[in-house]
């Protein structure tokens, strides 16, 4: 089998280009460290079944970061038929040198000047033909995202593909006689075959930074942005997720329970009340997932975090972390563990282990169903967006604290350099692809975690035979009365508490365990809860489920990531005591003011 390997700078397109070849949904965002692990696929290309290998941005073959060092271990210990070199057409001056680099190593290659579209745009014209003359191997220009002069662009891989042969693996020293060669020749490719304005700006984009990092306005209008985000999930979210509850509670009614009423009671109750309805009353909530999703990609492609790094490095910094610590806390709203992975692109090891450790406070979407879940059978429906609102500013509560508390331990002087793209919008079929993606990622833990948390919930909850199901007598009773004395002073109850140990495993599991512990599903379940608690008793409960130990998945990743058992003990142990100490804290005083 042969292999591709896709190499260019950070935000030059690569993920891109990768779904477009792959029909794959690898993660894309305009800013730099989105790809941060090794993503591949294999495809038809030139009459062999061909593996596609998407590899993290660097910037230089002999940085030291560890993105850099996973790229260069790559390319020393495996075969490779043909690489396929991105760079960003807007800034071929500034790109071309990794491009040179990869040349002096002899590799079979191709150069694909992405984003032809912004090119023009600022009027830089680039002679592909000498530009390939001069590098020693063809050139290409296209837009992998909208598609202009894609067809070419594949014919060109494909023929080169076939007249290539594997490189042996390689060795990489650094050879500083080389990289001045690299920037005498860069001189001379950029003299010869491109033509750039004297002045090659972004108006738009300009203008729109004006406003958008004003020293003022910047950053009440970021907070105003994430809120309307928010408002919007919840409200577009919302009629869907009841629409989908609606459709998923008929369907157990008229198809389902009829079907499986032949069967004995138990195993009855195991299949409905168990399985079916703690798995359904997650799925219900996949339409505000996709919504979330769909809103951060464009907040994302847009080149606005970014920007949001950059407001918020001045502040970053007196916390012992940087502006892009708080890209990888962003990110974290989708899922923890690729934003720790996101860290990779830091060189100090300090400024890694403080930005891994609050990293997990961020609202990802396993936590918004629970609080959506929570916010729409407690609070009102104009108050429901302010309390999700209020749960995300806690997230930089708890993060302003644990950076404070620790950065003594976890000490950097890496300096910060960010790039600032041009202002982008996702087109249709990035913002699909990341929706599906989505679902997909869903369905995966769906059939794994989420499954198999709820079959252990209604095991929890009907054992031992004979006790009435969730009752002080069942397993999940006692499990629940004997962690009262800790969690009763949060306003906690043992339901809650059994829900709360299985979001251990994954915090999807929560709602689903709600569910079955209830014996209800949809709307019915949210009347269910709502009689046995009240709205202190469920934003405490919320903020618990916000700050409290992160899923099992993000837990191996810290530590893999930090290769530590001591650092990933002190991230388990800490969260767990600021969860109870904030919970027990709002709720007493809650109560103590008469709520």
């Amino acid at each position: 089998m042969k292999r591709i390997a896709l190499i260019g700078m950070p935000n030059a397109g690569k993920s891109t280009l990768f779904n477009r070849m792959s029909g794959a949904s690898a993660k894309v965002a305009n800013w730099p460290g989105v790809t941060v692990d090794l993503l591949s696929a294999k495809l038809l290309l030139a009459g062999a079944i061909t593996e596609l290998v998407d590899l993290p941005g660097i910037y230089d073959l002999h940085g030291f970061s560890d993105d850099e060092q996973v790229v260069r271990h790559f390319l020393c210990n495996n075969s490779i038929d043909l690489v396929l070199i991105v760079a960003n057409a807007s800034q071929v001056d500034r790109q071309l040198t990794l491009a040179l680099q990869l040349k002096s190593l002899g590799l079979p290659a191709v150069l694909l000047l992405n984003m032809a579209d912004e090119a023009k745009q600022h009027g830089i014209t680039i002679d592909t033909e000498q530009l390939g003359d001069e590098l020693g191997y063809p050139a290409a220009i296209f837009s992998a995202k909208y598609g202009q002069g894609y067809g070419e662009v594949y014919q060109l891989i494909e023929s080169e593909l076939q007249n290539s042969q594997a490189m042996p693996t390689l060795s990489l020293e650094h050879d500083f006689a080389v990289d001045q060669a690299v920037e005498t020749k860069l001189e001379q490719i950029i003299r010869h075959s491109v033509d750039m304005p004297i002045q090659a700006g972004h108006s738009t984009t300009e203008k729109i930074d004006k406003v958008m990092l004003h020293p003022w306005v910047g950053l009440p209008l970021f907070f105003t942005i994430m809120f309307l985000m928010f408002q919007a999930v919840y409200t577009l979210g919302a009629p869907l997720q009841d629409a989908v509850a609606w459709l998923l509670e008929g369907f157990r009614d008229i198809a389902l329970a009829p079907l499986l009423s032949s069967l004995p009671t138990l195993l009855n109750s195991f299949l409905l009340e168990g399985v079916y309805d703690g798995v359904a009353t997650v799925a219900s909530f996949v339409p505000v997932i996709i919504l979330f999703f769909l809103f951060m990609a464009i907040i994302e492609d847009s080149g606005y975090l970014s920007r949001a790094a950059f407001l918020m490095d001045a502040l970053m910094n007196k916390m012992g972390l940087d502006g892009r610590s708080f890209v990888m806390l962003l990110m974290g709203f989708g899922c923890n563990v690729p934003a720790l992975m996101g860290t990779r692109t830091m060189r100090s090891r300090g400024l890694r282990l403080l930005t891994m450790m609050v990293i997990p406070f961020s609202l990802c979407s396993a936590r918004l169903q629970v609080f959506v879940f929570m916010t729409t059978a407690l609070f009102a429906p104009s108050q429901a967006p302010l309390v999700l609102f209020s749960l995300y500013l806690m997230t930089f509560v708890t993060v302003i604290v644990t950076a404070l508390l620790f950065k003594g331990q976890f000490n950097s002087q890496e300096p910060f350099a960010l790039e600032l793209p041009p202002y982008r919008f996702p087109t249709t079929r990035q913002m699909i692809l990341r929706g599906w993606h989505e679902i997909r990622h869903f369905l995966r833990r769906a059939t794994k975690f989420i499954t198999i948390g709820v079959v252990l919930v209604w095991i929890l909850t009907h054992m031992p035979f004979g006790v009435e199901p969730a009752s002080a007598a069942s397993w999940s009773g006692m499990i629940g009365e004997f962690m009262q004395p800790i969690l009763s002073p949060a306003g906690i109850t043992p339901e809650l508490t059994v829900a709360l140990i299985f979001g251990f495993v994954a915090k999807e599991i929560v709602i689903g365990a709600l569910a079955v512990i209830y014996g209800l599903e949809g709307s019915s379940l949210m009347q269910g809860i709502a009689q046995q608690i009240d709205w202190v008793q469920a934003y405490s409960f919320m903020l618990f489920t916000l700050i409290y130990t992160p899923c099992l998945a993000t837990v191996a990743t810290l530590r893999a990531e930090a290769k530590s058992a001591w650092y990933t003990t002190l991230s388990l142990a800490w969260p767990l005591t600021l969860a109870w100490t904030i919970s027990t804290g709002f709720y007493q005083a809650a109560r103590a003011l008469g709520y």
